[in-house]
């Protein structure tokens, strides 16, 4: 029988089914995470065991094992009205700093075989910080009792740092240690700086000053820069601190800084950024 014409034909479809291999499926990177899961959960019973078999004192040992010296170190706190602003003198700061300034750090200090002058004791730094809550309040109240530098009350700050006692004069908008773009001091700087001799004249702690300045830029007719400027401030600091009875051998450094330690980061050009902190040491000078 003929076909018929107009019977479309079928097209022949091959399928091809390839079977996948099961390397994957048994292959070994579960076994690897695995294994960290089971030496994290090891890791985490046997911090357990230790926190329920050890006493506070074994359990503080083993943390001084892994963190010899743990230092809280504040760095150019904000401040705010008044000595402490409502707060202590080592209570924890909250104000943003670059280079070295950056609010409230932890650090790990190691020691070595010898030890040193910061290496206090528990008990020599207690004393040394009785002492420096005694110099601030002696200081403030010394300001505040003189008519003429009442309203500069605000522009003192004190700040524990691991050097010490940090006692920064800070400029504003109103108020200014140095006459502008040079190292002579103002009338008024030169009275905060001769209370402040008297407040530590009697005390045996070694003494660094460290000039800071704002970013303003100068021209280079002039042969100044802010590096300069700086240090040149802090100099002149040291020798009127000097003038007014602090003896000579009791100053551990001096420095300038510039403005690469602005007290306001936002604005470098802000008037706060001009500053001369002087640093009360934990321990005696080398001639005590």
């Amino acid at each position: 029988m003929a076909a018929r014409p107009n019977t479309p034909l079928r097209p022949i479809i091959v399928k091809k089914v390839v079977e996948a291999g099961h390397a994957a499926h048994h292959g070994g990177a579960w076994k690897v995470a695995y294994a960290d899961f089971v030496t994290a959960m090891m890791a985490f019973f046997l911090l357990m065991w230790l926190l329920g078999a050890t006493t506070e004192k074994q359990r503080k040992a083993l943390a001084d094992y892994f963190a010899p010296t743990i230092v809280q170190a504040k760095q150019d706190t904000a401040g705010s009205n008044g000595l402490f602003g409502g707060e202590s003198l080592v209570s924890v700061d909250k104000y943003p700093h670059e280079a070295g300034q950056t609010g409230t750090k932890a650090m790990t200090i190691p020691r070595d075989a010898a030890g040193g002058p910061r290496e206090a004791t528990a008990g020599a730094r207690a004393s040394a910080r009785a002492q420096f809550q005694q110099v601030a309040q002696s200081l403030m109240r010394a300001i505040e009792e003189k008519a003429e530098l009442r309203r500069l009350a605000r522009n003192i700050r004190f700040t524990e740092t691991r050097e010490g006692l940090r006692i920064d004069i800070v400029d504003d908008a109103d108020f200014s240690m140095f006459v502008l773009g040079t190292s002579q001091l103002t009338p008024e700087a030169s009275r905060i700086l001769g209370e402040l001799a008297k407040v530590v004249a009697g005390l045996p702690n070694e003494l660094m000053i460290r000039g800071h300045t704002d970013a303003a830029p100068w021209s280079a007719k002039t042969g100044m820069n802010n590096w300069r400027l700086s240090v040149e401030r802090a100099e002149v600091s040291r020798q009127y601190l000097v003038f007014r009875g602090i003896a000579s051998d009791r100053f551990a450094r001096i420095e300038g800084v510039a403005d690469r330690e602005p007290y306001v980061p936002s604005n470098r050009l802000d008037p706060r950024n001009r500053r001369i902190s002087v640093t009360l040491g934990w321990g005696a000078g080398p001639g005590n």
